[in-house]
């Protein structure tokens, strides 16, 4: 007969999350920059040891690693796809023609506000945060390094702007995730959510908009520029007919997008028709376009600063990312399947008596199962599911609910250096996660305001009426 796991009790699984932040802590004082990996690897064991050693069995543990890497596999798997579709896309000409026509073109001064409209606009019509990185981050980091604006400050104006589309876009998995979650109508869901998220953006835009006047023409070295270009052009054909060729693959990505295809399959698609453009326009071999698309792109331009710019993506160079991606979901996993995570969230849950207690406490739980989980997902489903109840006590809307879901599950995912979303963003626009965590305003002030929401009961609408205040949300 099988033995029954027993499930811990608050003071352990709160001794088990407590482990985890301490060793970071102390990591991060000592080293500077916490290795990620052996962090989570020595949290899992702690967890492991502590938790078997209080009835949980072995086979709860396996169940938890199984479900979180079940979590991780697509996720992993369009990490992987897009290094190939870097490289591919860099092959093809569509990102040094970004990067060649974004240098002529955009003006320092307002590179940071654009980069955020044009990751918006992408994402909320891919419905993908990670498509929009993969493809217009990526264009995005290779102009700043020509305009001189750090990259850290540019990740974060992109990962500003491809959040949107993963909170208000109709096609994103997250925005229908948390509709489903809460049981509310999708369109209601995303109406209720551009309350937080407009102002939050527009707030991220004006701050922007100031970072960004600190860099002007005068204050760029054009001597740099004009060589990057010459680089550029001089081993890419950045003709324009050539470069609209080049932009094949991202209107196949848009379309695909709109037509509801697979994030797995319009990454493959779009990187074949990029690896045919690269072969048929650019004059690469199928046997270098393979090499390219495995370990990255290769070329030796005899300029440096092109190089760096060009040189990048494949296969292998996400597995760092991958591995990380991984773990992180292996110990979210077992935290979920042992049910410390839950033990810790019913003793938080003891403290909504109002719609303001209610609000902050969903905000908070959600950012903190973000941080243990390293999945927005699990911080959107877990949370949601366990307030609805509350809610509905409390006669609140159920697209509050919803919102909530998304102002901290969602929006803060891309901040969690072991998190899904913070692996991918690191890996991709090659920027760490504590490195631009100080500029990704969005993902940091959308929280803020839906607790400032709370705090004063705006927008907070009961079942009975269209809109109005919760008389609660202040008491």
């Amino acid at each position: 007969m099988e033995k029954k796991s027993s499930k811990p009790s608050f003071a352990i699984s709160l001794l088990i999350v407590a482990f985890l932040f301490i060793i970071i802590i102390a990591q991060l004082i000592v080293a500077g920059s916490p290795d990620i990996h052996m962090t989570l690897v020595f949290s899992i064991t702690f967890a492991v040891i502590l938790l078997m050693a209080t009835g949980t069995t072995w086979q709860t543990i396996l169940d938890g690693v199984m479900h979180g890497c079940k979590i991780a596999t697509v996720p992993m798997l369009i990490l992987m796809f897009i290094g190939m579709l870097i490289p591919a896309l860099i092959a093809s000409g569509t990102i040094p023609s970004l990067i060649y026509y974004g240098l002529k073109i955009i003006n320092p001064s307002i590179f940071l506000v654009t980069a955020a409209l044009v990751c918006g606009i992408a994402s909320v019509c891919t419905g993908s945060s990670y498509t929009t990185g993969g493809t217009f981050g990526v264009a995005f980091m290779g102009i700043s390094i020509g305009l001189g604006i750090p990259p850290a400050l540019t990740a974060g104006a992109v990962i500003s702007g491809a959040v949107i589309g993963d909170k208000i876009s109709p096609m994103s998995d997250s925005t229908n995730l948390a509709a489903g979650v809460t049981e509310t109508n999708l369109f209601a869901h995303i109406k209720s959510m551009l309350y937080t998220t407009v102002p939050a953006f527009i707030i991220s835009l004006i701050i922007y908009f100031i970072l960004g006047m600190s860099y002007d023409v005068t204050s760029i070295d054009t001597t740099a520029v004009d060589t990057i270009l010459a680089g550029i052009s001089e081993n890419v054909n950045v003709t324009p007919f050539y470069s609209l060729i080049s932009l094949i693959p991202l209107i196949a990505i848009v379309v695909m997008a709109a037509k509801k295809v697979s994030a797995l399959a319009a990454m493959i698609i779009a990187s074949i028709i990029a690896m045919f453009i690269a072969m048929f326009v650019q004059g690469y071999g199928i046997l270098e376009m393979m090499s390219f698309m495995n370990y990255g792109f290769s070329i030796d331009t005899g300029i440096e600063a092109v190089n760096r710019l060009l040189n990048r993506g494949g296969i292998q160079s996400m597995m760092w990312t991958v591995s990380l991606g991984y773990l992180g979901l292996s110990y979210g996993g077992i935290l979920e399947k042992s049910f410390a995570l839950e033990a810790i969230l019913n003793k938080i849950s003891s403290v909504v008596k109002s719609a303001r207690n209610l609000i902050i406490t969903h905000v908070l739980s959600s950012i903190f199962v973000n941080l243990i989980s390293a999945s927005q997902y699990v911080a959107i489903i877990i949370p949601g599911r366990m307030f609805l109840p509350a809610y509905r006590k409390l006669g609140i809307r159920s697209d509050v609910a919803s919102r909530t879901c998304e102002d901290s599950g969602t929006v803060t995912s891309p901040l969690v250096p072991w998190g899904l979303c913070g692996v991918f963003f690191a890996g991709t626009l090659g920027v760490g996660t504590l490195e631009y965590l100080p500029y990704a305003f969005l993902c940091t002030l959308t929280p803020l305001v839906a607790i400032l929401y709370a705090i004063t009961g705006k927008f907070i609408w009961k079942e009975e009426s269209s809109e109005g205040n919760v008389k609660e949300a202040a008491d």
